[in-house]
């Protein structure tokens, strides 16, 4: 009876496997055959055959009769089969990369791209971009020249430094000046400041890389600067001090002001080498951000200086080296420079943002507008909101308020410090929180929407949503409330 069984049922497979179609029956499909006219034949071909033997192997393994009836359907319908395959390769040709509309009041935000660009950016974009440029040719005289002229003068006059120079990230400043100024030799940084950021930067491990050796020095919590001066001997190379960047160290706390480090540096001529982190090249204390300027510590004499382009500097993403002269060229010669130096789209959109910092154009970079923006004017751009939305959303179904609130820099800087807001507070009686979060999220109006959720509520700050955006943002969540 078993065998009976299992007779008819391998009979009732191997005609649905006859039924399944070819794959040139299924690429004369008009669906398919409209594709073709624009992607390469051998990527729908790859996948029509990915689709079929999926089905196939699915009708040969399937060992219950009474669940075969949908792959009956499927197999000998070629309109179906050619509909799965069309959605398949729509997907692949899909952009992954996407614009989304940052409304956590996060503006730094690391998962969301970090500084967004300023629009002459864009424009500098087309400039260079689509037509060849001098990226490292000498016009005057029409030899080879350096990618780093189009950036290092201005980085120089910026922070006060002899030289600088500019590779894909601080992470890979750090590697570099490492390699460059202390392979071989030991490098002497507090325990307080062995830390990790970003997935998984963390200093010991970046120094294990560049061929250096750790030296710690005093405890997590205090370190003096007489903790360095005991740790000096032959086999010394360099001091480090690295910005805390997304943490901080409260109470019983103590570390070396920079002027004592620059002291003992000038003292022992070993090189002072600050990583900076967050690269502030302009005082925003009375914005509410209070980090320490590049500008200060060339001035206090740091042998060298790294900091990255994407955070408070408001431009690319970038790691950003300047210092004395000698040092940096010697960094510039180590091979690792070649590796990691930056393309001509990143140098076009740091010499633009740079270019603004010169004309103190601070309103042309989208991090710093931010940052500058008072709770005053969001509580005016708030309620103007809230009256173009009303009539969007549903009856008696939605409760919004305009509470105080605060927003972060973000971007692994200024860990303990925020700035007023104004914040949408919503609450739907048909959807959780947590559900119109996952609404926004997943784009019913064509465009993700990042929001934060607080004590069951959707919260909106709008101090990271561009002015913009703002219709299109009414548009999403009159969808979603509904």
């Amino acid at each position: 009876m078993e065998a009976r069984a299992k007779q008819a049922l391998s009979a009732e497979q191997a005609e649905l496997l006859r039924q399944i179609p070819s794959v040139d029956e299924l690429l004369a499909q008009p669906r398919l055959a409209a594709l073709a006219s624009r992607v390469d034949r051998t990527l729908l071909v790859e996948v029509t055959r990915t689709v079929l033997g999926e089905l196939r192997a699915r009708i040969t393994d399937q060992l219950a009769s009474a669940l075969l009836g949908e792959f009956a359907l499927l197999a000998a319908d070629p309109a179906s089969i050619e509909e799965h395959i069309g959605s398949i390769v729509e997907r692949i040709l899909a952009h992954s990369l996407q614009p989304v509309i940052n409304a956590t009041g996060v503006i730094l935000h690391t998962n969301l791209g970090r500084a967004p660009l300023a629009e002459a950016v864009v424009e500098e974009f087309r400039r260079t971009a689509t037509q060849y440029s001098n990226l490292e040719y000498d016009l005057e005289a029409g030899a080879r020249g350096k990618r780093d002229m189009h950036t290092s003068s201005l980085l120089e006059r910026l922070s006060g430094a002899e030289a600088a120079i500019v590779v894909n990230n601080c992470a890979a400043a750090v590697l570099l000046v490492l390699a460059a100024l202390a392979k071989g030799g030991e490098v002497v940084v507090s325990r307080g400041e062995l830390i990790e950021i970003g997935d998984g930067f963390r200093i010991p491990e970046i120094m294990a890389e560049s061929g250096a050796a750790l030296r710690e020095v005093g405890t997590t919590n205090r370190t003096r600067v007489a903790d360095y001066e005991n740790a000096i001997n032959e086999k010394t190379r360099l001091l480090l001090r690295v910005h805390p960047s997304n943490f901080s160290i409260t109470g019983f706390a103590e570390k070396p002001s920079l002027e004592e480090l620059a002291a003992l540096s000038q003292r022992t001529g070993l090189p002072l080498v600050e990583d900076l982190g967050s690269g502030c090249l302009v005082d925003l204390s009375s914005n509410g951000i209070s980090e320490p300027l590049v500008r200060q510590s060339i001035d206090a004499r740091v042998s060298i200086v790294m900091f990255s382009g994407d955070k408070l500097l408001g431009g690319p993403q970038a790691g950003i080296i300047a210092g004395k002269k000698e040092l940096v060229a010697r960094v510039r010669r180590h091979p690792l420079f070649r590796a990691l130096r930056v393309d001509k789209l990143t140098t076009a959109a740091l010499e633009v943002t740079l270019g603004a910092y010169l004309r103190a154009a601070w309103h042309e970079i989208p991090a710093l507008r931010m940052i500058r923006t008072s709770a005053t004017e969001l509580k005016r751009r708030s309620e103007n909101f809230l009256r173009e939305l009303r009539p969007e959303l549903p009856l008696d179904e939605v409760e919004m308020e305009i509470a105080d609130g605060t927003s972060l820099a973000g971007g692994g800087s200024t860990p303990a410090q925020a700035l007023p807001t104004k914040i949408i507070r919503i609450a739907s009686a048909r959807y959780s929180a947590a559900q119109l979060e996952e609404r926004l999220r997943r784009a019913p109006a064509g465009i993700s929407v990042i929001a934060r959720v607080e004590s069951d509520r959707l919260v909106l700050d709008l101090r990271t949503v561009f002015p913009e955006q703002e219709p299109l943002l009414i548009k999403t969540l009159g969808a979603v409330l509904h």
